[in-house]
């Protein structure tokens, strides 16, 4: 064998020998064997997101569930109590059409028309007929035809194929709306609604729904007057909010309710100490008053002391309470008493509000986070506050 030792020379063969080797190794990942990188997995396309009051969970276009944060009572549905920073997707759980987030606990419509719940059981409201809590995904006991779920912070309630309304887990303002204060660890009708509720939406100890003749029902705790019938006495069975037609959807928060009106008006009624109504004020309101200059609105939502609203825009207001930035818009002093734009956050197709923070699914398919993040429920790897929306990281 003849030797070489003029060191460049040495170094022609070198190179020579390294793009012979890479040119193998192009060619067999290509042809797919071993040693070949594996490709990743593309990121899934989130159709709605969901917020608690320390977790979210996200659904994505092929029927499947994904959660992150605080997972202390197993609300995150992965047969753990570890919190995740980052989205991680509930194995099992299938053909899901619809997800609730309520404070420490999740329920999903399938498409069969039935429902599941996990974390938090406390009070029977993950609906299975015990107090047991649960780290993934049971059936609510009993309820089929099904088209809506929502959660509550202990409850949960179901808008049925026949217009009907059904209701489970704590009761002691009246908010399961079966005309008691008693607790129902399996689901109960709504009493004295009429069977033409098209949406339902959950407060912390009340309930609205939405009827097919655009006026507003709710029940349940009225301390502030978050029920909008002029009054602050507790409902057991559903009373009309007043001054309130037209409407097409409704959220219910800590103690204020707010909903959105065929002309894109919205409308709020109840505590207003951190101006969450968004009328201007820091007045308490018994009955629902118009959003100071909100128009073209297509959702809002309620949580714990402040709101959002989407517009046919795709952009995005918030108004009330910002101590932890979760209303989005670069800073967290003082409240806000009228809506103020989110910080450069456009292309929203649908909006969820937690108790401390705010997540917008975005027509692209991706999810953005802001506010409180104690235990990463906004999904960008950390637990640092976020006082202007960041990208939740999905694997892939």
């Amino acid at each position: 064998m003849k030797r070489y030792s003029n060191p460049e020379v040495l170094e022609v063969l070198a190179a020579s020998g390294r793009r012979a080797a890479g040119f193998i190794a192009a060619v067999l990942m290509l042809a797919g064997f071993a040693g070949a990188r594996p490709a990743l997995a593309a990121k899934p396309v989130i159709t709605q997101v969901a917020a608690g009051y320390s977790h979210s969970c996200a659904l994505d276009d092929t029927g499947h569930v994904w959660c992150w944060g605080d997972n202390t009572y197993g609300q995150l549905g992965d047969g753990t109590t570890t919190d995740h920073r980052t989205p991680a997707r509930i194995k099992g759980l299938r053909r899901v059409t619809q997800i609730s987030a309520g404070k420490y606990f999740t329920c999903a419509r399938l498409s069969s028309g039935r429902a599941k719940c996990w974390g938090d059981n406390g009070n029977g409201q993950l609906g299975d007929g015990t107090t047991t809590n649960r780290t993934t995904p049971v059936r609510v006991h009993q309820l089929q035809n099904v088209t809506q779920i929502a959660t509550g912070n202990w409850h949960s309630c179901a808008v049925l194929t026949d217009g009907s309304a059904k209701c489970w887990g704590m009761n002691f303002s009246g908010q399961l709306g079966d005309g008691t204060k008693n607790g129902h660890t399996t689901p109960v009708r709504v009493h004295r609604l009429p069977k033409v509720v098209t949406q339902i939406g959950l407060g912390v100890f009340h309930s609205c729904a939405v009827l097919s003749t655009g006026r507003t029902k709710c029940w349940g705790w009225n301390g502030h007057g978050e029920l909008g019938d002029g009054t602050t006495t507790d409902r057991t069975t559903p009373v009309r909010m007043h001054q309130l037609q037209n409407a097409t959807q409704v959220s219910g928060g800590g103690n204020h309710s707010c909903a959105v009106m065929t002309n894109g008006r919205a409308k709020c009624a109840g505590e207003n100490i951190n101006g969450q109504i968004g009328d201007g004020t820091t007045t308490e309101r018994l009955t629902p008053v118009r959003v100071h200059r909100l128009s073209n609105a297509t959702q809002v939502g309620a949580g714990n002391d402040h709101s959002c609203a989407v517009l046919t825009d795709g952009r995005v207001k918030c108004w009330g309470w910002n101590n932890l930035g979760q209303l989005g818009i670069g800073k967290t002093s003082g409240h806000r008493t009228r809506p103020v734009w989110v910080d450069r956050l456009q292309n929203v197709s649908q909006i969820a509000v937690g108790g401390l923070h705010s997540c917008a699914a975005l027509t692209s398919g991706r999810v953005k986070c802001w506010g409180w993040n104690g235990n990463g429920q906004l999904g960008d790897g950390t637990t640092i506050n976020r006082r202007s929306p960041v990208r939740v990281l999905f694997p892939g």
